[in-house]
């Protein structure tokens, strides 16, 4: 459900802007807002969350998916854990509609889907493993790479039960809000993929906003 935003960006606590292929990782306590907003459009975010009391409770697909009823996640969806805590609210979205299912691109899928050339092209999986080892203080570890959400990604369901990567649904300014239910760590990749439609070819930056309140 297509819902906007009041809060405005000058009165954000924190902003920053992830360029295409790099990374986010920070805390946002229970109450506050994270904004993720498309800046150029077409943009794939690929986002983990955890726990920050404990990173063994993370985001779970299966959770949510279940407990919304829904494979996508818009306006009134609650990111449940792997213990079925609620996380997240998205609170505005003026996109529509976030993939929850495609999972994030790495060294192997791309060899797998694409050819054996591009094994060498940097992927999501990189930017985590990158992130978790230049910040040990957080205590996320390589098997806590888990379930992921491809905010703005565009990955419908067929008919026969299969997937496809189709062009994004965003455009620049498009944005997704989200309010902390409990105190979390946000680990983000903007996307590098240029193999399929989802960045339509062309990496672009994207932009984090938190609000206290």
């Amino acid at each position: 459900m297509l819902t906007s935003s009041s809060r405005q960006p000058e009165n954000a606590c924190l902003r920053q802007v992830i360029d295409a292929g790099d990374y986010y990782l920070g805390a946002v306590k229970a109450g506050q807002t994270l904004r993720i907003l498309d800046l150029e459009g077409n943009q794939a975010a690929d986002t983990l969350f955890y726990s920050a009391a404990d990173p063994a409770e993370h985001y779970s697909a299966t959770d949510t998916i279940r407990e919304q009823g829904n494979l996508y996640l818009t306006t009134g969806s609650v990111l449940r854990s792997n213990e079925n805590n609620p996380m997240l609210e998205i609170v505005a979205d003026t996109c529509g509609r976030h993939d929850t299912i495609g999972g994030a691109c790495a060294t192997e899928s791309n060899t797998v889907r694409y050819d054996l050339e591009k094994r060498c092209m940097h992927a999501c999986r990189d930017s985590w493993m990158l992130a978790i080892a230049e910040h040990p203080e957080f205590g996320i570890g390589k098997r806590d790479i888990s379930h992921n959400i491809n905010f703005f990604m565009n990955v419908p369901v067929t008919v026969s039960g299969g997937l496809t990567f189709e062009d994004g649904i965003s455009a620049p300014g498009k944005y997704v809000e989200l309010t902390a239910k409990m105190d979390v760590l946000v680990l983000i990749s903007n996307c590098p993929q240029l193999n399929n439609p989802c960045n339509g070819y062309n990496p672009t930056p994207v932009e984090i906003l938190v609000w206290d309140n």
